[in-house]
Formats: C-alpha cells, structure tokens, sequence
C-alpha cells in the first residue's frame, strides 16, 4: 500500500504529461482539420480536371456524326447544349442536332429543333441551314409501301407534309437566294408545286361533281394562281370552263378558253394517256 506521500509523488510526476496533452489538443485539431480542407481541395481539382470541355465535347459528338454512330452523337451534343448552353460550340450543336435528329429518323425533334433555333437565332448566318432540313423532313415523308407497291393516286389525300415542306423550301429561295441551299430547294419545289397543284384540282373536280360550281371555280383558279406552270394548270383551266358554262358565265368561260387555246391548243393532253397500277400493259 502506497503512503500519503507516496501517492503525492506518483501525481506530481502525471500532472506534466496531462498538462502536457491539452496544450498540444489545438494544434492537433488544427492540423486535422487543415489535412481535410487540402484533400477535399485536390479532389474537386482532380474533378474539374476530369471534367470535358466544351471543345472536347463538341469534337466528341461530331466525331460519333461523322462515323455514322447518330445515336451517341445526339447525346453529346445534348449534354453539352445542356452543361455548357452559351457557349460558342452549343450553338454550333444545336444547328448539327437537326441534321443528327433529322439522319437518325426523328422527324418531329428535327423541326423542333429547327424551329427553335430560327426564333432564337433569326439572323444567324446559317439559319438557311435551319429552313432547309425543316423542308427536307417534311419532303421525304413518302407513302406507305403499300401506296408504293399499287401505285396509289397520292393527289387524293390531303398533302400537309407537301405543303409544309413547300413553305420551308420558298423561305429559302426568296428569303436567302445565294444559299448554298437554294438550288435545291428550288428543285424540290417544282415537284412539290405539282403535287400541290394536283390536289387542288381534285378537290375542283370533286365540287364539279357535287354541283359546287362556285367552289370548284374558285378552287381551280387558285391552283393557277398559286402553281403557275404545274401540269395540272391545264386540268384547272379546263374545270374553270366548266364551272362558268353551269353558272351561265358566258363571258368569263370565254376568257378561259382564250387563255385556254393560248396555252394548250396545240399541246397534247399527257393526262389521257395516264395508266392505273391495275393496268399490266
């Protein structure tokens, strides 16, 4: 058993070393805490490095464009119009999301996308760009293949498509006719005005048949005012007659048919000689 003094002399040589740890207790802290702020610092360095940048997203998804991989194209470009929305490559990405959405069949994002573009981007230099696959969408939205095996009339049913690509099409011939688009878009136009033109005369036929003489008048004569050129203006012309001959019009039909004489007298109706996909030979 220890004496009084004893354990007076065990205490007076512990009291230093206690003293001893509690003042070193801060700076220990201290240190701890300055090691997690340096290890959180270099790991959000290390992160940021890692991070891609607009570049080098950009450069990604054209690469997957140009190999044809339009799928991972579309989600790079996504993701940096996403990350990076003001950037000068976003705004290129989102002119090449139309083409990649137009390429990889999704016609409703491929308009979407070029509509928005020319309302935020109205004078940018390559809005023709915009105009021009809206059109090539609706353009190449052909008939179903069983209208392709038999050969359907497509003039009877209601060309929306035609039309809204027609539209796109004239935007860019009026409105930027040194486009590198315009030639073309041009081109298509010609056969879009005679699908257009087609249509209108048979609904002035269906309006003749139905004893809508007015109707079918108005109806062919906006076909020659809209379609000028397109086959089926003789077609309208010839309705107009008809029409003006049931109304009793005698004056009016009379100028047709100068019109009429001027233009076609001479020139065989191709129209009669039209075979059905029924006919083999």
């Amino acid at each position: 058993m220890l004496s009084t003094e004893g354990s007076l002399s065990f205490m007076s040589q512990r009291l230093p070393l206690q003293r001893l740890t509690v003042a070193r207790s801060p700076a220990l802290v201290l240190l701890i805490v300055l090691s997690c702020v340096l290890a959180a610092g270099c790991h959000a360095n290390r992160r940021k490095m890692k991070e891609p940048t607009p570049q080098v997203l950009y450069d990604q998804a054209h690469k997957r464009l140009l190999s044809y991989d339009y799928k991972a194209a579309i989600k790079l470009y996504e993701s940096l119009v996403a990350r990076y929305p003001f950037s000068d490559q976003a705004r290129q990405a989102r002119i090449d999301l139309i083409y990649v959405y137009y390429k990889n069949n999704e016609a409703d994002s491929a308009t979407d996308a070029a509509d928005t573009f020319v309302r935020e981007n109205p004078t940018h230099p390559r809005v023709d760009y915009a105009w021009y696959i809206k059109g090539l969408v609706y353009f190449e939205r052909q008939p179903n293949i069983m209208e392709r095996i038999f050969h359907a009339d497509l003039t009877k049913n209601p060309p929306t498509d035609a039309r809204k690509s027609f539209d796109a099409f004239k935007t860019v011939v009026e409105q930027y006719p040194k486009s590198a688009y315009a030639h073309d878009a041009r081109e298509r136009m010609v056969f879009l005005r005679d699908r257009l033109a087609d249509y209108d005369v048979h609904i002035a036929e269906y309006y003749m048949r139905r004893g809508a003489y007015i109707g079918a008048a108005q109806r062919a004569n906006d076909c020659i005012e809209q379609f000028d050129g397109a086959p089926a203006v003789r077609r309208a012309l010839q309705v107009m007659m008809q029409a003006y001959d049931k109304l009793g019009l005698k004056q009016r039909e009379a100028q047709v048919r100068q019109v009429y004489d001027l233009n076609f007298a001479n020139v065989p109706d191709a129209t009669q000689h039209k075979k059905h996909w029924w006919h083999l030979w």
